[in-house]
């Protein structure tokens, strides 16, 4: 059964899976691993606007995400973010999938999506991919499930510190919606029977330097074995960096934050060394599974490679998405798929 609300208090009154883009639903009801009732959004209004005042960014849940990557505001205000979201995936995927339902799209382990097979994630005694086939899968154990976050978006949202907000009003910042990684059978934390309407990203200082980017296998290009995206606040006169955020996924069951990475940076010169020692902590506190052992190796790499670019972003001449898929609305070579 298709239900059809007409308003967000209906939807969120009704049972069943809620469909907004439909880019990772429908592929688990494809696979069998959701037969649910349909709530479908397409008929609720208000949820597929983007609006920019004084404090904030304000995105509803149902926004494109090729809209977020091309929308010229984003672009000036937010660069890591437009940076992340014109990173993922597909065109194709892009300007179909929605913000609301990247956040909260499920994991892309083969032992979860494989529909004869019963995972900790959905009710089963272990996690398979531990003692199976985990070559993409996370060095970092936050709980017992071991298949990465696949939301770009997620961790992009992480570091800037947004805040969703639900059907019924309540805010919860994205480490609150996503949950700390310990419930197995939970990839986030949003409570039952609400909605995702909203994300409001708070405006930062002016003047930043951002850069996203993925370390990907060309086998399964898709999806990023390593991806990171970096804020950094120089002082233009003295040179040093001021204020710096960085964030890293695709090595663990939810984003993760990198404050060590970025306290060794505030007040130094960001140089090639500088940058290479900071990035060497973001791999502090790794546990690998024998098969994810190689990601550990790749992390402080791929941290130095996106804090060098956003140490050199040349924030004015950087072109806006188009679509195309030719290249990031900050004029890299954009990565391919996933998240």
């Amino acid at each position: 059964m298709i239900h059809f609300p007409k308003t967000l208090d209906e939807a969120a009154g009704l049972s069943g899976s809620v469909r907004a883009g439909g880019t990772d639903l429908q592929e688990r009801r494809h696979l069998g691993l959701d037969t649910a009732s349909l709530v479908e959004l397409r008929d609720v209004p208000g949820m597929d606007g983007i609006e920019l005042d004084e404090t904030h960014l304000h995105v509803g849940a149902g926004f494109t995400v090729h809209g977020l990557s091309a929308d010229q505001r984003v672009i000036d205000g937010f660069p890591g973010l437009a940076a992340a979201a014109g990173g993922l995936a597909t065109p194709q995927i892009r300007h179909r999938a929605t913000v609301g339902g990247c956040i909260l799209q499920e994991v892309r382990c083969w032992y979860y999506r494989h529909p004869d097979l019963v995972c900790l994630k959905k009710g089963g005694a272990t996690c398979l991919a531990r003692q199976g086939d985990h070559h993409f899968h996370s060095c970092f154990q936050l709980g017992p499930c071991v298949a990465p976050h696949p939301s770009t978006l997620a961790l992009a949202l992480l570091a800037y510190d947004a805040q969703c907000e639900l059907d019924d009003g309540t805010l919860l910042d994205m480490p609150t919606l996503l949950g700390d990684g310990t419930d197995p059978r939970r990839t986030h934390a949003l409570p039952s029977g609400r909605l995702l309407k909203a994300v409001h990203v708070p405006l930062g200082e002016v003047g930043e330097r951002a850069a996203y980017g993925r370390a990907i296998s060309r086998a399964r290009a898709e999806w990023p074995l390593v991806e990171v995206i970096a804020r950094l606040w120089v002082d233009e006169r003295k040179g040093t960096v001021t204020a710096a955020r960085v964030a890293m996924g695709g090595v663990a069951n939810r984003p993760l934050d990198l404050p060590a990475v970025a306290e060794a940076l505030v007040g130094q010169e960001p140089t090639d060394e500088v940058l290479a020692a900071a990035a060497a902590k973001a791999a502090d506190g790794a546990e690998p599974l024998p098969g994810t052992a190689y990601k550990v190796g790749l992390i402080p790499g791929a941290v130095r490679d996106i804090l060098t670019r956003a140490r050199d972003a040349n924030l004015d001449q950087q072109p806006a998405d188009d679509g195309s898929g030719a290249a990031t609305p900050h004029g890299l070579p954009r990565p391919p798929g996933g998240g």
